[in-house]
């Protein structure tokens, strides 16, 4: 049976706070001194959707990023219609992994939310490294296109069957490695969202740069896809492979 639209966004749900909570988890709870650095957390991003898209790739297509729906929906390979609920479940998920990951944080005495900022993406004096806002722009938009084209490709069904969710696990990883020195590295509004609303000030003042290029940078990964691939044949979906969706119901 196909599945209906109330279990795919469910399965955005679940997929998009197990991200959250897995990798900004990494990044907060890890005790100073002896974290797993840069490399660990990029490495938690990267594992948490390759697992996710391997459990509920078949249910919802795995995108849990509203970046990849709207870029899945520029190439062709999503309906338009079913954009905003897949949006919707996504940043309801990545809010409650960050409330979760919060609450936790919290049960450390001395836990200081303002000096930890729960893993928010920020630029200028709340960039890792001090990169400008054009620079956090920039990177973001730049990062969030590479990595959609890789989505995009993995999942083709003239891509190799059942390896997609290693190929955007990977890259996942490797778009966290080059950005978190920019601005802790979004791609992904939804995982901007989740700790903003909690942190506020500065991180809210700062949220539209993080829903504005990695929505830009997803939809220029469609158009160009579809432009460098145009070719597209039915979906394949092959028993546990997991790949994200190219429904086109």
């Amino acid at each position: 049976m196909e599945p209906t639209l109330l279990r795919r966004t469910v399965s955005e749900f679940l997929g998009t706070f197990t991200l959250v909570f897995g990798g900004v988890g990494a990044a907060v709870i890890t005790p100073p001194g002896t974290g797993i650095g840069m490399l660990g957390v990029a490495l938690a991003f990267g594992l948490t959707v390759l697992c996710m898209a391997y459990a509920l790739g078949h249910v919802s297509g795995a995108h849990f990023n509203p970046a990849v729906t709207v870029g899945l929906a520029a190439a062709g390979r999503f309906p338009a219609r079913k954009v905003l609920p897949y949006v919707v479940a996504q940043v309801a998920g990545a809010i409650l992994a960050a409330l979760v990951i919060y609450a936790l944080a919290t049960g450390k005495p001395g836990f200081d939310l303002q000096a930890s900022g729960l893993g928010a993406n920020g630029f200028g004096a709340h960039s890792p490294e001090g990169y400008g806002l054009w620079a956090a722009l920039l990177a973001e938009t730049l990062l969030t296109f590479l990595f959609v084209v890789v989505v995009l490709g993995a999942t083709d069904t003239r891509a190799p069957a059942g390896f997609a969710p290693l190929a955007i696990g990977l890259a996942l990883t490797l778009v966290h490695l080059v950005g978190i020195p920019f601005t802790n590295t979004s791609v992904n509004p939804a995982r901007s969202t989740g700790p903003a609303l909690i942190v506020g000030g500065w991180a809210l003042g700062q949220l539209w740069l993080f829903w504005l290029a990695p929505l830009v940078g997803g939809i220029a990964a469609g158009a160009a896809y579809a432009a460098l691939a145009p070719e597209r044949s039915a979906v394949r979906t092959p028993r546990g492979a997991g790949t994200p969706a190219q429904q086109r119901i």
